[in-house]
Parts: C-alpha cells; structure tokens; sequence
C-alpha cells in the first residue's frame, strides 16, 4: 500500500494526501455482508442533538464483521480484500471450506489466496486466530477480546496491534498501542500480526467538503461565539477565555480533565497506566 499526493492545482488539491487503495481488489461488497444502517446524525430518539457537529455525509451500507473467530477448526481461503467506509482498516472476504463466508479486518501482509485458521492448534501465521494462552511472548496481535467470546474489542485500528508481554495464571499482560499495560484472560481470542493499511496515518482530507463527505459538520470556537453561547464567548476583540482553564459549552473542564472514574473494576487489570498525550499533539483545540 502507498500514498498519493497532488499537485496544487487547486486549494483542495494542495495538501490532499490520499492512500491509493492499492491493496483493495474488488469494488462491490459482499451482499450477504451488508446490512443498511441509520445514521443518528448526533440525536437521540426524541431527535435532540447530544452530539454536535454531526450530519451530512455519504450514504453507507454497513459490513457484518467477524471480530470473534469462532469457527475453529475450519480454514478459509481469502477471496478479496475489500474498502469499509465505517473503519480506516480494510476488509479481507474469507470464504469457507464448508462454504460459509465472512469479513475479517485484514492483516498486513495477507494476500489473496492465503489459507487461515482459527483454534488453540493454529499455525502461527498473520491472520490466524489463537488463545493468548497459545501465543509466544514478544508477538503482535490484533482484534484483542477483553472478555473470552465477546469479540474483539482492542487494537482494531489500521497500523494498530498489542504485544504479548507475560503470561503468569489465569492472565497475560498485554502492552496495547496506547502504552497502557494491562491483564487479559488466557481464554481470550487474538489475531496475530497487524492490522493493515497503517500509511492512513500519512494522509490528509486537504479540504473541508472532504469532512462533510464523511459526515462531520463544521466547528466553531467558543472564543468567536458570544457569552449567551459559550463560556469562552465575550470581550473586546480577540478577549481571553477568563477562566482558570478551557470549559465545554456547558461550563465542564475540557482538554485534559481525566474521565475515568476511580473505582472502576478493571483498574485492578490495569499494570501501568497509558502515556498521557500534550494537548498540542492531541490535537486539542478551543471548544
């Protein structure tokens, strides 16, 4: 996989970076595979917004994903790798020895063709799922269960995956891309290998209809707006926030206040808390 730019002919096309879709070898998804899916548009069910800045977009069907693995024992054949518009990861299309067909995130480095396999006995391969019990130190795995047959639930991103760092009991410490350390149950299911598609981190929309297209609605700061609209709103010219720290619109700290509450269960699961990012390469910005 690799990137595209474009020559600034014009202002959307002078920062745009885009991925080549390279890898992906069928247009058309899978039909057994889609569903339709309402898009909330940031309402809730009496149709007030509860979430700002969403709407607009285009129309997706939505692909039926396998995050659990549970058909052990059966190997696939991968027939395509496909685009998903609800993910930045691509789609691998397995079909079935016993003719059964599902989509799995793709792993970097599959290729069409190749022959995967769930199970505690499974080869160690990239795409194939096992037990963290099963897995060797040091290795990367992807589309991690926090609870054994639920699914998935970790390192789903594209470019992500988690390392296999102990194994002592009932549990094995996982260092997730977050560089949080945490305890999962051996029972719990893994892909090896990473998700593919990681040069998305390199690309860029170039212009604000490109935003639109995926569904987001402009933002505006709270320092423009005016005090009956925001915290940060009033004054004389560009004016001061006038507050120990930035707030949301409804006076609630912003930008770094820790959410997590105290008393969590999992807190116990946890060995070392994830890095906690600067503001400025988070991204952070005036709410």
């Amino acid at each position: 996989m690799a990137i595209r730019t474009y020559r600034p002919y014009t202002p959307g096309t002078r920062g745009r970076v885009v991925t080549d879709f390279s890898e992906v070898t069928a247009r058309k998804p899978e039909r057994s595979l889609v569903v339709a899916k309402h898009r909330r548009k940031g309402r809730n069910n009496r149709g007030v917004i509860t979430c700002r800045h969403r709407g607009g977009g285009h129309k997706r069907l939505y692909r039926i994903v396998d995050f659990r693995r549970n058909k052990h024992g059966i190997s696939a054949k991968v027939a395509a790798i496909h685009y998903d518009p609800h993910r930045n990861a691509r789609l691998a299309l397995l079909f079935y020895v016993d003719g059964e067909k599902r989509y799995i995130l793709a792993p970097a480095g599959i290729a069409i063709g190749q022959e995967l396999i769930s199970g505690p006995k499974s080869p160690l391969e990239a795409g194939n799922a096992l037990p963290l019990s099963a897995i060797p130190l040091g290795s990367n795995v992807h589309n991690v269960e926090l609870y054994p047959g639920r699914g998935g639930q970790m390192a789903r991103t594209a470019g992500s995956s988690a390392q296999v760092m102990a194994k002592e009991g009932d549990y094995v410490a996982l260092k997730l891309p977050s560089t949080e350390v945490r305890l999962v149950r051996k029972e719990c299911y893994a892909t090896l290998g990473e998700v593919g598609n990681s040069e998305v981190r390199n690309t860029s929309l170039g212009k604000a209809g490109r935003r639109r297209w995926l569904g987001r609605r402009p933002q505006v700061r709270g320092s423009v707006m005016n005090p009956c609209d925001h915290p940060h709103g009033g004054g004389e010219g560009r004016a001061p926030i006038g507050r120990a720290g930035p707030v949301t619109p409804w006076g609630k700290p912003a930008l770094g206040l820790k959410t997590r509450k105290r008393n969590k269960p999992s807190n116990r699961l946890v060995l070392r808390k994830r890095r906690r990012t600067s503001k400025r390469s988070r991204g952070g910005r005036d709410s």
